[in-house]
């Protein structure tokens, strides 16, 4: 008798992608970051003396860092992950067991 029911299938709101002003800000918090540490860079670069080595440390790291924080900012929300063998496939043109209508 308790094989007659079958299992419901569980959706997980966990799974969704994030709000796209979410997306955009968390975007935005990194750019700044990253320009933030592009400018201390170059002012170590430029004022404060520092041997060669690490001068042209701060000078590399303020010419490719807008590149990075370009890429970053451009780059979408993460995809949702891969589904696992556990997570089962939707079927939208299923009627569920339990919506069923008198005689059908």
């Amino acid at each position: 008798m308790k094989g007659w029911r079958r299992r419901a299938d569980v959706h997980q709101v966990t799974d969704a992608k994030p709000s796209l002003s979410d997306d955009i800000r968390k975007r935005e918090i990194g750019y700044l970051i990253k320009m933030g540490i592009r400018t201390i860079c170059l002012i170590l670069a430029v004022v404060v003396p520092v041997p060669w080595p690490y001068r042209l440390l701060f000078i590399a790291a303020a010419v490719f860092l807008p590149y990075i924080a370009v890429i970053g900012a451009n780059e979408r929300g993460k995809p949702a992950p891969p589904p696992t063998f556990d997570t089962p496939e939707a079927n939208q043109t299923e009627i569920p067991l339990h919506r069923r209508e008198i005689g059908s």
